[in-house]
């Protein structure tokens, strides 16, 4: 009976050591994704629209998503 504690004892420290394992991996791997968008984000502020090219530019998906939408919200009466 003893040997079976001392097994479950081993099964549950790998386990715990698998998990901080993982979640280090994970964090770094979160970490890289964040700096990677940060990085492109701030490339997008400071190249494209330095100086005064915010006024050339171009969204794609501008006024196709409008807040207020005639066509629903009319006035009935």
């Amino acid at each position: 009976m003893t040997s079976f504690w001392l097994f479950l004892s081993k099964v549950f420290k790998f386990t715990f050591g698998f998990f901080d394992t993982f979640g280090n991996v994970l964090n770094w791997i979160l970490f890289i994704v964040c700096c990677t968008l940060f990085t492109y984000w701030c490339y997008v502020l400071v190249v494209k629209l330095s100086g005064d090219k915010d006024k050339d530019y171009y969204s794609p998906t501008e006024g196709k998503h409008p807040y207020y939408d005639p066509k629903i919200y009319k006035k009935e009466g």
